[in-house]
């Protein structure tokens, strides 16, 4: 075979050839540091012979500086990890056997592995498995790849071992099926596996931690056996380990579910249900205003609010394509005389019938109809976290009715929204993903292929490419009906998230029957807009909060100012600032508890609350307040009216 080098030089080798035999025909050099390959965009290992045919393919080898090293060594470590599992059960008096493997993937910053294990596993087991993965790592254990017809790879785990088996059972007649070994038969593990993996566990460093364990269900499904899945963390250097560290440590400070509870914002209560939030006062409040928030910026951009009911007759949601397509996602139905009702998982159906409910002509369109409308939509109860996933929530909802020659426009619109509400709450940190279809691997999950689908990608594209934002695309990503364009961001704890979307939708008009009258008088079919430009208020709520630590600005939080008199006989003052401020719409709360006046300052720190106000002989003779403003070292004394002024403004302005 013929390959080309990165420098466009032609290299000549037999069929059958790895990456290993690429690199010592380069040089010895390049062989002994070659760690693995890119052939035409894939990543092998130097184990897996390079494919057939290959003849023209463009090749790179991998050395231990290319950022790719990190996925071999971290997929070669799960593997490590199973070794030194069994070794641990082994010692325990249990058969190697007696440990079942399901799958051990690499994932961002590191990797994990199922396993159906004898005895449950326990944190303090980690440092033990931990142990012996570092004595399997310096023994430096060579890895061997081999491949087995499907029937005698069958019986390796025939009665053994039931999740490889259905791997096995689940793979298309013909498929290649690969094994990896490292060690030998005395000191080795052997399992299935596709790769890639460095060539000898002595090439992954050091710079690795087993960092928790979690039940996990096999293959994410709640009737099957549940699992243990063991998480480890790996890096290159042991600076980046300790950054990593650092990081989650910071992260774990402000999850949203911590500083939640700490400070009084919501709750979940198993006898409400799983994923169903109750929000408290304070979070209420703070919700509260992140709907009047996005009410009047949506009324400035021209947004008409309904409201809709919580459930519908099954017949809409046939009509919608929704139980079609979408139905293990929604709640179980309701019989109500003789008919079948959903609680609702999404509000665009019946903002459809809304619509529908008059006639329309071009005259009334962009016709943009908005909601804060809960919906529920029923999720693993594996996959739930705080109000970041839950199965209730209330979105921030909107659908633009509008002509073709009007998609453009509107669609730019809304991104320009994105831009300015999340500006308003400092938010730089985002990018979109254009999440397209995938009708070559999962045609059932996106309706009938066609024109339309390429009109919306086209248009999306134009929209984006005019206004400049900055966007990756993700193939398989989007909904049933169309294209969209969602909202990505990165959480504290470093994963990717879409947080809103914007959907373009050229099928629901056609199947709801909506129509308009057009300039010549003739009937024609609206596109839809499907947006949510906070999302859900319930995960939005959890990023922001993550976001700003709970450090809420003025116009947010739930409780402005907290005045702390220094004796009781200042507390009479304390209460007519109380007053004066609550007069003019300022939310402000008096610490009279019998305690010091460093305690009660202290606490309304812990709380977050953005200033303090101490009173004394002093500023009650003089009709002024002690200003003590989070983050802000220097404390100002200034007149009780000048300081009411200052809040107003900057409630007003939203800073």
């Amino acid at each position: 075979m013929n390959l080309v080098l990165p420098d466009g030089k032609q290299l000549e080798l037999p069929q059958g050839a790895t990456a290993k035999d690429a690199a010592q025909a380069i040089g010895p050099g390049l062989a002994k540091a070659a760690i693995g390959a890119i052939v035409n965009g894939e990543l092998y290992d130097l184990l897996k012979p390079l494919p057939e045919g290959a003849s023209g393919a463009k090749i790179k080898i991998l050395t231990e500086k290319d950022p790719e090293y990190q996925q071999l060594f971290r997929h070669t470590l799960a593997h490590v990890m199973a070794q030194a599992v069994r070794e641990l059960y082994t010692e325990r008096g249990f058969k190697p056997e007696d440990v079942k493997l399901a799958i051990g993937p690499v994932i961002e910053n590191g990797f994990y592995y199922d396993i159906d294990a004898p005895t449950p596993l326990r944190e303090e087991d980690l440092p033990i498995i931990e142990e012996k993965m570092r004595q399997i790592v310096a023994a430096d254990l060579p890895l061997e790849r081999f491949v087995l017809p499907r029937e005698e790879a069958l019986k390796r785990f025939e009665g053994v071992d039931p999740y490889k088996t259905e791997l096995i059972q689940d793979l298309p007649q013909g498929e290649e099926i690969s094994f990896y070994k490292q060690g030998d038969e005395r000191y080795g593990f052997t399992d299935l596996c596709r790769g890639p993996h460095v060539p000898s566990t002595g090439r992954i460093p050091p710079h690795f931690k087993l960092t928790s364990l979690a039940g996990a269900y096999w293959r994410g499904d709640s009737r099957r056996p549940m699992l243990q899945r063991i998480y480890g963390i790996a890096f290159r250097t042991k600076e980046e380990l300790e950054h990593y560290l650092w990081a989650q440590e910071e992260a774990r400070k402000r999850d949203h579910r911590k500083l939640g509870a700490e400070l009084d914002l919501f709750t979940i209560s198993e006898e409400v249900g799983k994923g169903l939030p109750l929000w408290l006062p304070k979070g209420a409040f703070i919700r509260r205003q992140l709907e009047q928030y996005m009410y009047e910026k949506e009324q400035e951009h021209g947004y008409h609010y309904v409201i809709t009911p919580h459930i519908a007759n099954s017949k809409l949601y046939y009509t919608s394509g929704h139980l079609p397509y979408y139905k293990d996602d929604m709640y179980a139905p309701i019989e109500i005389e003789g008919e079948e009702y959903y609680l609702k998982p999404m509000n665009c159906p019946h903002h459809h019938m809304i619509y529908k409910a008059r006639l329309k002509s071009y005259r009334d369109l962009p016709l943009r109809l908005a909601e804060f409308g809960t919906v529920y939509r029923f999720e693993l109860s594996g996959t739930l976290s705080g109000l970041a996933r839950v199965r209730g929530f209330t979105q921030n909802d909107a659908h633009i009715y509008c002509s073709k020659a009007q998609v453009k426009e509107e669609f730019i619109r809304v991104i320009q929204l994105f831009d300015e509400v999340y500006k308003d709450f400092g938010i730089s940190d985002y990018w979109f993903r254009l999440s397209l279809p995938d009708f070559e691997n999962n045609p059932e999950k996106f309706g009938d292929p066609g024109p339309h689908w390429d009109e919306a990608i086209t248009a999306i594209r134009s929209a984006l490419e005019e206004t400049g934002a900055q966007y990756v695309e993700g193939i398989g990503e989007a909904t049933f009906y169309g294209p969209k364009l969602d909202v990505q961001l990165r959480t504290v704890l470093g994963k990717e998230e879409s947080i809103a979307t914007n959907q373009l939708d050229f099928i629901s008009a056609k199947r709801f029957g909506l129509e308009f009258t057009n300039e010549k008088g003739e009937k024609e079919t609206p596109v839809i807009i499907h947006r949510a430009i906070m999302g859900s208020f319930d995960r939005f709520f959890a990023f922001y909060l993550e976001h700003t630590a709970g450090d809420f600005p003025l116009w947010l939080s739930p409780i402005q100012a907290v005045i702390v008199p220094i004796a009781d006989r200042h507390l009479v003052y304390a209460q007519q600032i109380a007053a004066q401020m609550r007069k003019n719409k300022l939310r402000v709360e008096i610490d009279d508890r019998s305690e010091r006046m460093n305690a009660k300052i202290r606490d309304a720190e812990l709380q977050k609350i953005p200033l303090i106000l101490v009173v004394g002989d002093k500023e009650a003779q003089a009709g002024t307040v002690n200003l003590r403003e989070r983050h802000v070292k220097e404390q100002r004394t200034l007149p009780l009216d000048d300081l009411i002024a200052e809040m107003r403004k900057r409630v007003q302005e939203r800073k």
